[in-house]
């Protein structure tokens, strides 16, 4: 007797049975609506591409979670890691065919080989949305404004989107004599929430040589109690006004101008531990569950393209963790599952009523009902079993009698509340709340 394999999926990948994939879905598609709202189109890329176009700029961090391997023809080949980088290639192989600025999102799935943890996962999707072409304060802005705007139409409002600019911090690194450690004391302070300030000092101090050096940076990266405030101390701290803080003021200006400054903090320990971001930086917390950690980030990288192409594009975007964000809404209770996107079930009573079932379903689907007929006159309880896991709200019950009157019984699934003797348009005006 052959042997049965047992059935198991890779560690940090899982299967999405339908009321997960039903949710998921449902997200995106709200997703996608609101980055349409804003006009950005669609594009897709390939999931691998060769190594040297995903890691030319890249940290070693990087390179040990990226999934590489030698295909047939003997190339070396990797699977993308995030929608940014390929987006950069992208944009060079087809910029004769391009408008800029150009505004894209991309919704596709990422591969990652770091450790499994809860809302982090080694196969995920990214909702990404970005603009190049553009290096303008309105094109950063719009990118801010959008990523709470996305959020919103999921009906997750409770965030708090945290802003830096790095080339603030970048001048203050070089006022204090620290720049040529730039990329190592960005990465450091980019772990203060997860692993905690005294470690962060450790860090510091190790790389810098110098204990004051690290309190120095400690100190620039706290935050004061406004937005406008931070900004104040940091630009001084910096060396004085600059392009990079205008910049901020600017962004400032237009989120209270649109009146949703409250949702924004200037947060100058945000410094996004990827290399290619160049100046606005973002990371978006669930207010109530802050320890999962950022569900939309992202940034200006001016010189990515370039890594590509001998014009300078500029760009700036963000990114939604759709996998995080849900993992942090069902923690919170506010990931609402179903499991069908059914209004209706036409219970089957009798086989031999199978014809006139058929018929009552296609009169209600022409007015709007999404609606099936179970297909087997098995038991009853059987029937209001399966109905009951797909979460369908109404249910249809036809007797003979009723079949030969064209009329039909309505249930309220929920309440057990019945309509008899009613018409299929009838059915139809109460199940859509007519």
């Amino acid at each position: 007797m052959e042997t049965l394999i047992q059935p198991k999926v890779l560690k940090g990948f899982r299967d999405f049975l339908p009321q997960d994939e039903i949710l998921r879905a449902g997200l995106i598609e709200k997703l996608t609506n609101t980055y349409r709202a804003y006009g950005f189109v669609p594009i897709d890329t390939p999931v691998l591409e060769y190594t040297e176009i995903l890691l030319r700029k890249s940290n070693g961090e990087t390179e040990k979670q990226v999934f590489r391997f030698e295909d047939n023809g003997g190339r070396d080949v990797a699977m993308r890691f995030d929608l940014t980088v390929p987006f950069a290639r992208f944009t060079a192989e087809h910029r004769e065919e391009l408008y800029f600025p150009f505004k894209r999102y991309h919704i596709a799935k990422v591969w990652r080989g770091e450790k499994p943890q809860a809302g982090r996962y080694r196969e995920f999707v990214q909702c990404d949305f970005d603009t190049v072409g553009s290096d303008s304060a309105s094109a950063d802005f719009e990118i801010l404004s959008l990523m709470k705007a996305a959020l919103s139409s999921i009906g997750v409002d409770d965030i708090t989107i945290h802003v830096n600019h790095r080339g603030i911090f970048n001048r203050f690194l070089t006022k204090t004599g620290c720049s040529d450690k730039s990329e190592d004391i960005l990465r450091i302070v980019d772990k203060i929430a997860k692993v905690g300030e005294q470690e962060v000092k450790d860090e510091l101090t190790e790389v810098t040589g110098s204990t004051s050096s690290a309190e120095q940076i400690l100190d620039y990266i706290k935050p004061c109690d406004t937005f406008a405030q931070t900004l104040d101390k940091i630009e001084k701290l910096a060396g004085g006004p600059a392009e990079d803080s205008k910049r901020m003021r600017d962004i400032y200006a237009m989120m209270v101008a649109a009146e949703i400054d409250k949702a924004y903090v200037l947060d100058p320990s945000i410094t996004r531990g990827l290399d290619y971001y160049t100046g606005v930086v973002y990371e978006t917390f669930l207010n109530k569950l802050p320890s999962i950690g950022s569900v939309c980030s992202g940034g200006r990288y001016d010189n990515l393209a370039g890594l590509y192409m001998k014009d300078k594009v500029p760009g700036v975007g963000s990114s939604i963790g759709l996998d995080r964000l849900i993992a942090g809404l069902s923690q919170l209770g506010l990931a609402t599952q179903k499991g069908s996107y059914l209004d209706a079930e036409i219970y089957n009573t009798s086989a031999d009523l199978s014809i006139y079932y058929q018929k009552v379903a296609g009169l209600l689907r022409k007015a709007g009902v999404a609606v099936e007929v179970f297909p087997d006159s098995v038991k009853m309880s059987k029937q209001y079993a399966v109905t009951d896991k797909k979460n369908i709200p109404w249910g249809i019950l036809i007797s003979a009698e009723e079949a030969q009157n064209g009329t039909l019984t309505l249930k309220n699934l929920s309440t057990r509340e019945q309509f008899q003797g009613i018409t299929a348009e009838e059915a139809a005006q109460k199940i859509l709340g007519k």
